[in-house]
């Protein structure tokens, strides 16, 4: 078969999850349309349990994205207009856009070149200079599926007592020493975008914690403050997790860890194959579970691999491909730790995601690293 007669491989496919679970998807979609309850009912109920359950925490709050969820968690956890909340440049816009929508400043740090989350050395730096700002919580983010170092983070944190939300966006089933991510700190938020390790057929998130009275707040928040309906106790949102993305959201917990399983199979398989290929792969911190929402590498020449790659129907993706402090919503409008940050903007200039999901077969592992191969010996 010429190159051109190879279908496209695809650097997400969340259609071949639907496809995977097709039957009880659908019997679980005709459930709620048959049940006439469409907004928090007994299937967002039911999936705030099994979650919480899945994760070993107290309670889980349904809410109406990822984005809707940190938001949430920030405000129960009183952080409000005016407060500092430090976080790393190197995510996706949204951990920003959250602390944003809570009135709060983003103070951007630099991430560890390695695992590309939070380094704690850059936490303590920043918290030094916290006479200057008015900080009041810490926002690591579990970065394509790899465990920030929580234990460190935390030391530092507690010591100024600063909240910890944790953005579990990417790490939905990973763990550090045994325990999950959204477990460490004072609360987490994850988000169920189709193309997630948790991943709905719409959007979705959730906040969860092991301090109930949190999460008794944010069932508050996310339905205009209502404790009694129509009576509003306090400023809220409208932010619910809708019956037909819980019910699909339980069926497809329930094959959870094997999807993770399957994700950090295909991983080991790309570590083989490029082992020797002069990318720089995913590094794995000794004792964490990395759960792989994304395979990145490196590469100094990235643009040049991505392009060859499209011209072989390979799908990539740039997670992310401009830092939020220099993207033009935020520059000379965010803080920054220091003038410049400077593995961020680097990683910015060098990281591409190669297709990963759990229905890579083993025939186009083959045609991505043939392919890679084929990029590196080229004249």
């Amino acid at each position: 078969m010429s190159v051109t007669e190879h279908s496209s491989i695809a650097a997400a496919n969340p259609l071949a999850d639907y496809e995977a679970h097709r039957q009880e998807i659908d019997e679980a979609v005709q459930r709620v349309l048959s049940g006439g309850r469409y907004i928090l009912g007994p299937e967002v109920a039911a999936f705030e349990q099994e979650f919480a359950s899945f994760l070993g925490v107290s309670d889980a709050v349904g809410v109406g994205s990822g984005t809707d969820a940190l938001h949430v968690a920030l405000r129960v956890c009183g952080v409000g207009p005016g407060d500092g909340v430090i976080t790393v440049s190197h995510t996706a816009v949204a951990t920003v856009a959250a602390i944003e929508l809570a009135g709060a400043v983003p103070v951007l740090i630099d991430v560890d070149p390695h695992t590309q989350t939070m380094d704690p050395h850059h936490l303590e730096h920043a918290l030094r200079r916290k006479a200057e700002r008015r900080i009041k919580a810490v926002i690591p983010v579990h970065l394509y599926g790899h465990p920030a170092d929580m234990p460190a983070i935390l030391q530092i944190a507690k010591k100024q007592d600063l909240k910890v939300i944790e953005d579990c966006a990417q790490s939905h089933g990973a763990t550090i020493h045994g325990r999950q991510t959204g477990t460490w700190g004072d609360a987490a938020a994850f988000s169920f975008y189709p193309t997630k390790n948790l991943g709905a057929i719409g959007d979705g998130g959730a906040i969860v914690s092991n301090d109930r009275s949190l999460c008794v707040a944010a069932r508050l928040v996310r339905e205009y403050g209502w404790r009694e309906r129509y009576v509003s106790d306090l400023p809220g949102l409208n932010s619910r997790l809708d019956e037909v993305q819980a019910a699909i959201l339980r069926v497809k917990l329930r094959y959870l860890s094997q999807d993770n399983a399957r994700r950090q199979q295909v991983a080991r398989q790309y570590d083989t194959a490029l082992a020797t290929s002069g990318l720089v792969l995913p590094a794995r911190r000794a004792g964490y579970d990395h759960v792989f929402h994304q395979y990145v590498v490196r590469s100094t020449r990235r643009d040049d691999l991505k392009n060859h790659l499209g011209s072989h129907s390979i799908g990539t993706a740039i997670h992310y491909p401009v830092p939020i402090h220099r993207q033009p919503a935020y520059r000379d409008r965010v803080c920054i730790d220091g003038p410049c940050l400077e593995h961020t903007e680097r990683l910015s200039q060098e990281v591409l995601s190669l297709p990963m999901h759990p229905h890579v077969t083993g025939e186009q592992l083959r045609r991505i690293t043939d392919s890679i191969a084929a990029w590196r010996t080229r004249p």
